[in-house]
């Protein structure tokens, strides 16, 4: 009986136990801070309609992300999703360039987008709160 299918390989593959390197964590991570920013760009509009609205509705805002907790927390998930997803986004680019294409490339250019990342939540979080 002839089979389409080699034998050796796995019926079921099991996710959990696959461990992705550095470069294709970044990659998955660029999408889910994507879909973030996207989806906080509800709480941004909001914001902007809210404190355009009035100079009461601008009071608000200001004293909403001078006091509330929530929508600090708020504000410096969506700038660190932001700065994550631009200089994961830089590195696509320069990877859409040619540069980097390497697997070694590829590494160091993880690693240079999760420090910098880093840096910029860092510096985010200090400036929001």
């Amino acid at each position: 009986m002839y089979r389409a299918v080699n034998s050796k390989r796995p019926v079921n593959l099991d996710l959990t136990t696959i461990h992705f390197p550095l470069p294709a964590l970044t990659s998955i991570a660029h999408r889910i801070t994507g879909v973030i920013l996207f989806v906080g760009l509800i709480f941004a509009f909001w914001a902007l309609d809210k404190s355009l609205s009035s100079p009461e509705g601008f009071a608000a805002v200001k004293d909403a992300l001078a006091n509330n907790i929530l929508a600090k927390l708020i504000a410096w998930g969506l700038l660190s999703a932001l700065a994550f997803h631009f200089v994961a986004g830089i590195k696509h680019l320069l990877m859409d360039a040619g540069y980097g294409v390497t697997l070694e490339g590829g590494v160091k250019k993880a690693q240079a987008t999760v420090v910098l990342s880093a840096v910029l939540i860092i510096l985010a979080g200090v400036w929001v709160w």
